[in-house]
């Protein structure tokens, strides 16, 4: 049977997940360049006046980018825990991880590259 509703367990598990977030916020070196760079692509979508649609497509890319990280933080520490000391099976699975990261960050760059080039050439 479901437990009944808690708003204080609600507010506490909001509270764990920001928790979360600022520990991948003041650790982890490449979530603050993909914050950069999503701030930069904000800012570029402001002064290019990008449609809704585009809108949508930044603010998803972006999403989908730092939850990556913030996963692929999850599956570091996970697997550094459970392995203490250095092995192939852990490091395969950390680069693995990093490379679902790497693979988002691309298809974000290239969804950047579609919506943005075209509005820049002409200010050439």
């Amino acid at each position: 049977m479901a437990n009944k509703f808690s708003l204080k367990e609600r507010i506490r598990s909001f509270n764990n997940a920001l928790n979360g977030f600022r520990s991948v916020l003041y650790t982890q070196h490449n979530f603050l360049i993909h914050i950069l760079l999503g701030v930069i692509a904000i800012l570029m979508g402001i002064i290019l006046e990008i449609s809704l649609m585009e809108w949508i497509a930044i603010v998803i890319v972006i999403s989908v980018v730092l939850s990556a990280e913030i996963f692929n933080t999850a599956i570091e520490l996970l697997v550094d825990y459970i392995s203490m000391e250095k092995n192939d099976v852990a490091r395969d699975i950390k680069d693995i991880s990093a490379a679902a990261v790497l693979l988002i960050s691309m298809g974000a760059l290239v969804t950047g590259l579609v919506i943005f080039i075209p509005k820049l050439i002409p200010l050439l």
